[in-house]
């Protein structure tokens, strides 16, 4: 992830991909391509933190295809993905959730109550949604490199974070990150059930602690969806206090206008995409030194 020539010897990046529907899959996809574009190709990151959407986008960046093809499976509808259409009040989903956590005492326990709302909702079956993952999906395999992938243990209410040494499936750990509460069914991995990463933090950014520098990519923004134990905010100063670079990248107007209101629908993915890349060639990452 080397977007400057005087990375110093020793210095590891790591690139944290945030949660954001399949919006924000494509909107992510773009401005990666968007800042190789411009000279500032942040995707041989040396660790790569997927939660949610991002999870999907970080398994991608490890298949081997190259960025320009990722893209065009985003902004191409004759490339893109299957998906299942997810029609989202997410003003009555945010209530639904609020009322359900209502009475947790702690964070452990709001979390094992959203679980609780996932594990009882009716969804698609979960063999389905695990298709759609799996054609996501360039390949099926772990990246050599260094890929964490964030989820929710559904009853337990503890984070789970996923990689090559886990001895897990790959589009099993992304469709658990991926399964948000009510909408997606919960994943079934080594007989627990697993929800969506952003039930602890929309990016869990601290999971690149030790990195010298760090850019988070936030769909959604830095607006935790659920009360955390490691907010963004909270993420970035811990990360700053070990050392750490760190950028944050938002969308900006026109790519929040691209994404819309349902982050789940993916007609919008081509205009998303094509917002991210612009977004991205017109951004120059300030490390604010090395």
């Amino acid at each position: 992830m080397d977007t400057s020539a005087n990375k110093r010897v020793g210095m590891t990046e790591a690139l944290v991909l945030g949660g954001g529907g399949v919006t924000g899959i494509a909107w992510m996809t773009g401005l990666l391509a968007g800042l190789a574009d411009a000279g500032q190709d942040v995707t041989g990151a040396d660790v790569i933190v997927g939660t949610s959407a991002g999870s999907s986008v970080a398994a991608q960046l490890g298949s081997g295809l190259a960025l320009e093809e990722l893209y065009a499976r985003q902004a191409d509808p004759a490339l893109q993905a299957a998906e299942i259409m997810a029609e989202v009040d997410l003003e009555g989903f945010a209530a639904d959730i609020a009322a359900a956590v209502g009475g947790a005492a702690t964070l452990a326990d709001l979390r094992r109550a959203v679980g609780k709302v996932a594990l009882d909702a009716a969804t698609v079956p979960e063999p389905e949604r695990r298709a759609v993952i799996e054609s996501r999906l360039p390949v099926h395999r772990w990246p050599a490199r260094t890929l964490k992938i964030v989820a929710v243990d559904a009853e337990s209410g503890e984070p789970r974070v996923f990689d090559n040494s886990s001895a897990v499936s790959l589009v099993d750990a992304v469709a658990a990150s991926c399964a948000v509460p009510g909408v997606w069914p919960p994943v079934t991995i080594e007989g627990r059930r697993y929800v969506d990463g952003g039930v602890r933090s929309i990016a869990n950014a601290d999971y690149a602690s030790g990195a010298s520098r760090v850019l988070v990519v936030v769909p959604m923004g830095g607006t935790e969806p659920f009360p955390s134990d490691a907010p963004l905010e909270q993420a970035v100063e811990g990360l700053r206090a070990q050392g750490a670079r760190v950028v944050v990248v938002e969308p900006d107007e026109a790519s929040r206008a691209a994404i819309g209101a349902n982050p789940l629908d993916p007609a919008t993915r081509g205009p998303a995409a094509e917002a991210g890349r612009a977004q991205g060639r017109a951004l120059t990452i300030e490390w604010g030194g090395v």
